[in-house]
This record gives structure tokens, C-alpha cells and sequence, in this order.
């Protein structure tokens, strides 16, 4: 298996911890009494803040899978054996961990500016990495 593909099983991995922690703390709300098992309300902002921001980490890694999942399979039928696809990957990996737990962290300004910053990063490796695929099927 390839570094590429590797760092998209990851990605995957962490959306799934993401989910399952979401699940669980309400699974513990409803269970408490604390939380009807419908007042969750899709797209509204409930619970404690941290977390919604845990919530919304969660869709955000969530929105960015099938992105960066295309592009690492593009990658993968390619064959694409260039070296910085690899460390791309790992970058936006990386990025994506240190994002989730800026994210759940902190709703603070300098937060939300460091986030940023994490997202930003994995934007431009993956639009080079889709430039790296691209210029190898040509």
C-alpha cells in the first residue's frame, strides 16, 4: 500500500473517531435524560460548545474525505510514483489531526486563525497533488 493511500485509510480512520465521538456523547445525553433522542436538530447549533465545535470538526473532515479521497485514487489507478505526492499526503493528514483539534479545542479568535491556517495547508496539498495526477495522466 502507498504512502498516499495510506494517509486516505487515516483520514477515513478520523472521520470515523470523529462520528463515534459524536454518537457516544449523545448516546450519553439521551441516556442521562438529559437530551431527548430527537432534540438534536440537524444544522442548528446544540449541546455545550465544545461539543459543537467537535460536531462541526466532524463535518468538516467529513465534507473533505471524498476531495481528498479522489484525488489520492486518481493517484493510485495513475500509478503515480512521484515522491512529493507521498509527502503531500502526509501533509494534509497531519494538517487535517492538528485542524480537528484546533478545532475541538478553542473558539477563540487565534484559534479559529491557526485552523484556518491548518486548512488552508491541506487545500494547497491537495490542489498540488491534483496537479501531480493530472500531469501524469497527460
Amino acid at each position: 500500500m502507498t504512502t498516499p493511500l495510506l494517509c486516505l485509510l487515516g483520514f477515513a480512520l478520523w472521520t470515523v473517531l470523529l462520528v463515534s465521538t459524536v454518537a457516544t456523547w449523545r448516546t450519553v445525553q439521551v441516556l442521562r435524560g438529559e437530551i431527548p433522542s430527537n432534540g438534536f436538530k440537524s444544522g442548528q447549533e446544540h449541546g455545550s460548545e465544545r461539543y459543537w465545535r467537535l460536531n462541526r470538526a466532524h463535518a468538516n473532515t467529513a465534507e473533505n474525505l471524498p476531495i481528498f479521497g479522489a484525488i489520492v485514487l486518481a493517484g493510485a489507478v495513475a500509478d503515480v510514483q512521484e515522491p512529493s505526492l507521498a509527502t503531500l499526503a502526509l501533509v494534509v493528514l497531519v494538517a487535517r489531526f492538528f485542524q480537528t483539534g484546533v478545532h475541538v479545542s478553542s473558539g477563540s479568535a487565534m484559534a479559529v486563525n491557526v485552523r484556518f491556517t491548518f486548512f488552508v495547508t491541506q487545500l494547497i496539498c491537495m490542489v498540488l497533488m491534483a496537479g501531480i495526477t493530472a500531469r501524469a495522466l497527460v
